[in-house]
């Protein structure tokens, strides 16, 4: 049986010659631009409903007013009262909604996800900065099509630029990972979050296939918790986070899921560990 995780489309682009031969044009960058155009179109509306149908999503959640393209769906604004922040300054809340996954980061050196490792070091380009988080903690967030694609600030704090790697545009579903090292692959932007409570926190946004754009709304900035952070568009999607080593304690459950293979649903806001 496939999963919504291994859907039938992704295992034919995956594991058939056909399939990696059309996902080689697919990843093209113009081809990524050219959907992120259309989906900007006012055409695009036509697309809306079956994919509130598909994906279950509850529309009375969102502010609709002047949704005038899928995008302008897609990134909808949530209602405040349905994703409340954990306003206690020891609190670490979530970014984002999404199916979360956590390591403990050993000698700086592997991301494990799935059956593929991945090196911090790569994620980041920057040695330097992937050696600050030697024995930490390293958490995934993993958004679907139907989850809240705005991410926000999870404390107070400062922030200097965000830092764009270009890459390789493969989708981030789990059978991905099997082929090709994903997140070393995919566009992505990073930026060092100097917190107030949590040390320094590394946020890797990485977009994926056909994701034209990762929107952060800020350069050296001032930010405040719950304080939105930026948006992805259309496509699944994935954040990141690296924590310093003994700044952050991240509630247990989470890693032990993570050794069963299983993702954990959590909510933009909530409190997911503590100071």
């Amino acid at each position: 049986m496939i999963s919504d995780k291994e859907s039938k489309s992704v295992l034919f682009l995956y594991n058939t010659f056909i399939g990696r031969c059309l996902l080689k044009i697919l990843t093209m960058r113009f081809i990524s631009k050219s959907c992120g155009f259309l989906l900007d179109r006012k055409i695009s509306k036509a697309f809306i409903k079956n994919f509130v149908k598909k994906n279950n999503i509850n529309t009375s959640d969102y502010y609709l007013d002047n949704i005038n393209s899928f995008n302008d769906f897609f990134t909808r604004k949530i209602k405040e009262n349905k994703r409340p922040i954990d306003k206690d300054a020891n609190a670490f809340i979530s970014p984002c909604d999404g199916k979360l996954s956590a390591y403990h980061i050993n000698k700086g050196l592997v991301l494990p996800i799935k059956q593929s490792e991945y090196l911090i070091e790569d994620l980041l380009e920057d040695d330097n900065l992937a050696q600050k988080y030697n024995e930490g903690i390293c958490l995934v967030f993993r958004l679907a099509v139907n989850n809240y694609h705005r991410y926000v600030y999870l404390d107070d704090g400062y922030k200097k630029e965000n830092i764009h790697i270009k890459g390789k545009l493969h989708t981030v579903r789990p059978i991905a990972l099997r082929n090709h090292s994903v997140f070393t692959q995919n566009t992505r932007e990073y930026t060092i979050l100097d917190t107030q409570n949590f040390g320094l926190v590394t946020q890797i946004e990485v977009g994926a296939l056909l994701v034209g754009k990762i929107k952060n709304h800020h350069e050296n900035y001032h930010f405040k918790r719950g304080e939105e952070k930026g948006l992805f568009l259309y496509g699944g999607s994935t954040i990141i986070l690296l924590l310093e080593k003994d700044k952050v304690k991240i509630d247990k459950i989470y890693f032990e899921n993570t050794k069963n293979n299983i993702e954990t649903d959590v909510m933009l806001g909530q409190k997911i560990g503590s100071k």
